[in-house]
């Protein structure tokens, strides 16, 4: 008894280096509109309403979704076809680790518009939360804001 090995049959090229082929039978023609998601990305920036809190700085976890269309980059499995996750999450880091805000709502605004300016990003969802300070503490504080 033989074992299948791939490539047999009409079965779609799996393997990531060749790619599928741009007449894939499984994905439908048009757009694919989906989202990137990053979640639970972890910083240590300088926000916060009052003095002392900004110089001590604090933990703030990001969270990003991205609204892009994927149909260039399911059909063609190059990463140069999509929007790298690495590019999104140094614009969040850089924002939260270089800037400094008194309110965490102006903190996600900033983070939206930077990634809503990345090439092939349709619309971003971002919430940032910061995280207790104290153990004893067991509340965080979250805004979230979508961008078009």
């Amino acid at each position: 008894m033989s074992t299948p090995t791939s490539g047999q049959g009409n079965a779609p090229k799996l393997h990531a280096h060749e790619g599928p082929a741009t007449d894939d039978p499984v994905l439908p023609p048009g757009p694919l509109p989906g989202r990137l998601l990053l979640h639970g990305l972890r910083f240590f920036g300088h926000h916060g309403d009052g003095e002392p809190e900004r110089r001590l700085g604090g933990h703030f976890v990001v969270d990003v979704e991205l609204t892009v269309d994927l149909s260039e980059a399911a059909r063609s499995d190059r990463l140069a076809d999509t929007v790298p996750y690495p590019l999104a999450h140094e614009v969040a880091r850089r924002i939260t680790e270089e800037g400094e805000y008194h309110l965490l709502e102006a903190l996600a605004a900033r983070i939206a518009a930077a990634e809503l300016a990345l090439p092939g990003v349709l619309g971003v969802r971002v919430r940032v939360t910061k995280q207790p300070r104290l153990p004893q503490q067991t509340v965080g504080f979250a805004v979230e804001l979508a961008l078009p």
